[in-house]
């Protein structure tokens, strides 16, 4: 069996592409495809991470520009973010480009709104 330095470098991997992985249950090492793997990911360490964040001081998130958010149906209602180009301050009201304004923005899953 080859160390894991005698193996031959890969540039590219698909979700067919076997990895070695530990298994506890079994007390060895098995195989699992990158789509098992992302599989297992997704439901469990994404379904942990969505659950809540706590932070006990502050968030701080990079602004960006109005035409770089994702659409408002993608990433759905409770995102958050901020941008430096909007051209209006009022707040709830749905935001756009056009200006020199920085705040912060959430979406209600349909648009993105000040506020």
């Amino acid at each position: 069996m080859s160390t894991i330095n005698e193996l031959s470098a890969v540039t590219s991997v698909s979700g067919g592409d076997l990895v070695p992985v530990f298994s506890t249950s079994n007390g060895d090492a098995r195989k699992c495809s990158f789509t098992v793997a992302a599989a297992y990911v997704g439901q469990n360490l994404g379904a942990a991470l969505a659950t809540s964040l706590t932070a006990s001081s502050y968030l701080k998130s990079t602004a960006t520009t109005v035409a770089v958010l994702p659409a408002a149906a993608t990433v759905g209602a409770g995102a958050r973010s901020t941008v430096t180009d909007a051209n209006a301050t009022t707040f709830n009201s749905v935001v756009a480009a056009g200006g020199a304004n920085t705040v912060p923005v959430h979406c209600d899953g349909t648009n993105w709104r000040i506020g």
